[in-house]
């Protein structure tokens, strides 16, 4: 099964079959990919192959674990196997890894605006059997009527004001790679509502060559999503996955459900669209 990154730089195989397939709702990983939770598939390690390594860059998350990314594009790539096992990013497969989803974990560190809609077995943090720490939830503390967000290290932060003007989970196969998930989920709003408090030196863009708009921001450090601003339509596009605060919104509509990924299903009752909506 192939794999890539956004830009194309990186790429990765695993031979099936794969060993599990789980969503996690950690707020490291919510950070790292922006997105209200992360899928990784295990695989056998003597069964992966990486190509572009020298392109990835990395950033210790937490003791000994080194979350990975494509310097280029900013998209998640596979952690370095451990213990003859690797856990690759589900969001970049091409193809249908003939898996799906088997668990909901960390479901205790779940963003308070997303509820999980399906019936998975659901743990408050890793499933029963791993002998892993569990580390706590970084601390933000905020004033005021902003809403505040930052990346996974806290090097870049942000704050918006006022109300979204859309807000929506987008299926497209660029988000999927971008994002390395099963789905990207946005809110924007006007340019003048958004600002950078600390770090914008810091910011990377990647914009898709032959795309009219899309371009994904990242943290050059850590490898966090960040909002991207699009000056031609006067739009911030926020990751909801970089907040830190309750935006008080909810998604509403799923878009380019026709690009969805094999392996997800959505179970909310939100309205869906083959492609965008207006």
């Amino acid at each position: 099964m192939h794999a890539s990154c956004l830009c194309g730089d990186v790429g990765w195989d695993v031979d099936g079959p794969l060993l599990s397939l789980s969503h996690c709702h950690c707020s490291r990983c919510r950070k790292h990919h922006g997105v209200a939770f992360a899928t990784y598939a295990m695989a056998r390690a003597e069964g992966y192959r990486m190509q572009g390594e020298d392109r990835v860059r990395g950033w210790e998350s937490s003791p000994g674990f080194l979350r990975r990314f494509c310097g280029r594009c900013g998209s998640t790539v596979p952690v370095a196997p451990q213990q003859g096992l690797v856990f690759v990013p589900a969001g970049n497969f091409d193809g249908d890894p003939g898996i799906r989803p088997q668990a909901h974990i960390f479901a205790a560190s779940k963003a308070p605006w997303y509820e999980i809609p399906d019936a998975l077995p659901r743990f408050p943090a890793y499933p029963p059997g791993v002998g892993a720490a569990v580390l706590p939830d970084r601390p933000h503390v905020h004033t005021g009527s902003a809403v505040h967000g930052s990346c996974a290290c806290g090097a870049v932060a942000f704050e918006y004001t006022g109300d979204p003007i859309l807000c929506r989970n987008c299926h497209c196969g660029r988000c999927r790679k971008a994002r390395s998930a099963a789905h990207a989920s946005n809110l924007g709003v006007k340019l003048a509502q958004l600002r950078f408090t600390r770090g914008e030196e810091r910011l990377a863009l990647y914009k898709v060559p032959d795309a009219q708009f899309f371009a994904q921001a990242f943290c050059t450090f850590c490898g966090g999503k960040l909002p991207r601003l699009d000056a031609s339509r006067d739009l911030a596009v926020v990751p909801m996955g970089a907040l830190d605060d309750d935006p008080g919104v909810r998604p509403s509509a799923h878009i380019f459900v026709g690009s969805k990924a094999p392996w997800f299903e959505i179970a909310d009752a939100l309205p869906q669209h083959a492609e965008y909506a207006a």
